[in-house]
């Protein structure tokens, strides 16, 4: 019987933690962090290997079918609208959530000072980053999109915004040239495209190991659990919020704009979901998410070629939720009050900062440095949730991916590009 691969993946998570578990236990950390953690981190170069490819290749492919500049735009219109509405939606239930819960009132005062001790050098590196950022000019955001060299771009994952830049203008010059001579461009692309593909199958072969090996190295470089205990209420809380967008928030959207059910929405995303959560990348899922939305949600190559990669560049719900938490937390452990115009600045902070945020792990935490400046809250409060940062970026990371493919779905539904009989999914 052939095992579906989400069921494999499933079972290199468990068994991955499990084994991570036994050689803590028996202090074999230096075994797992130099045999087993390199077998995880190659898995993870070969994805984002190939994200740029396929960023630069889908995005042509996709714009040259549209042969049409007003397609081009009306499709554009309606991305970014649904990405900053879902942002929008999530910082504020973030907000909503950290001033029910309060987490930032069950820090004690040992327990404030103790991450703050141990996490000081971690949080000072976050913060000479974030004012480096903020040290620019109001327009570099727009300015770092210009690539100067496109092939220094496509060789730096953090650059995508320019890769899908330039790949915009490729496709849009197919478009207005004529079609006898864009045809043999086309072609080229259209059969690297497939090339693209077919590689991004043989590394999935390996994804169950490469699983393994990233869940055994985080078990055994996880901080000692009497540390997170202080934490436990504050990870409920971003958890709560996650899990909300996840499981209603997106679900309710596509069965009102996408006709879409729940079942047949994760059946087909749970691979790329696990592998969102094994890698905390967008960038590293966004292989997996394109061929799990295409083939198997039903959506038009035209819309996922555009929309997702743009989505794995600006669209962070996932991030932006857990943004607005940690800003309130941190505030609370320090005994500030925000009050309500100081909150909704937060609300625009936290949305404009995920435009354009690395799609690499822990990205999030230079950009909230930059939320809590804006929002007058200690940036040295980072460190209280140092921690627990990296289990909360796997899930941020599900919640940023299912966001990516709930937008693409809702899209091509709009446009007339939704399939009703994509592959099937083996459950």
């Amino acid at each position: 019987m052939k095992i579906a691969l989400h069921w494999k993946i499933l079972f290199g998570m468990v068994a991955g933690l499990v084994f991570g578990y036994i050689m803590k236990n028996f202090d074999q950390l230096t075994f797992v962090t130099d045999w087993i953690k390199p077998f995880g981190t190659i898995f993870i170069n070969l994805l984002k290997m190939i994200a740029v490819p396929l960023i630069l290749v889908s995005l042509i492919n996709g714009l040259a079918d549209l042969q049409d500049i007003s397609k081009l735009s009306k499709l554009g219109g309606r991305t970014v609208g649904l990405y900053l509405c879902t942002t929008v939606i999530a910082v504020s239930l973030g907000l909503v959530l950290a001033n029910l819960v309060k987490p930032g009132s069950y820090i004690n005062q040992e327990s404030r000072e103790s991450l703050l001790s141990s996490f000081a050098g971690d949080a000072a590196q976050k913060i000479q980053l974030a004012e480096t950022a903020k040290n620019q000019g109001p327009l570099q955001s727009l300015v770092d999109i210009v690539p100067e060299n496109v092939f220094f771009a496509m060789g730096d994952n953090s650059k995508m915004l320019q890769v899908i830049l330039f790949a915009i203008l490729i496709g849009v010059g197919l478009i207005l040239i004529e079609p006898k001579k864009a045809e043999p461009v086309s072609a080229f692309f259209r059969g690297l495209n497939d090339v693209i593909l077919k590689i991004i199958d043989i590394i999935m072969l390996a994804a169950p190991i490469g699983v393994f090996a990233l869940m055994a190295a985080l078990m055994v470089e996880i901080p000692d659990f009497s540390t997170l205990q202080a934490l436990l209420v504050y990870a409920a809380t971003v958890l709560t919020g996650l899990l909300l967008m996840i499981f209603v928030l997106y679900p309710s959207l596509l069965m009102i704009f996408a006709k879409v059910s729940p079942r047949r929405f994760f059946s087909a995303m749970m691979p790329a979901q696990l592998l969102a959560f094994s890698t905390s990348s967008s960038a590293a899922t966004l292989p997996v998410t394109m061929e799990r939305v295409t083939e198997h949600l039903g959506v038009d190559e035209e819309v996922s070629s555009f929309v997702l990669p743009l989505g794995a560049t600006v669209n962070m719900d996932g991030t932006s939720l857990y943004q607005a938490v940690a800003a309130i937390f941190i505030a609370q452990a320090f005994g500030l009050e925000l009050d309500l115009s100081t909150q909704l600045m937060i609300v625009v902070t936290a949305t404009l900062a995920s435009i354009g945020s690395a799609a690499v792990p822990s990205a999030g935490m230079v950009m909230l440095v930059i939320v809590l400046g804006q929002a007058g809250i200690p940036e040295a409060g980072l460190a209280l949730i140092f921690a627990i940062d990296r289990p909360l970026d796997m899930v941020r990371t599900v919640v940023n991916v299912t966001s990516d493919a709930a937008v693409a779905t809702i899209v091509a539904k709009s446009v007339d590009k939704l399939h009703d009989n994509p592959v099937p999914v083996n459950l």
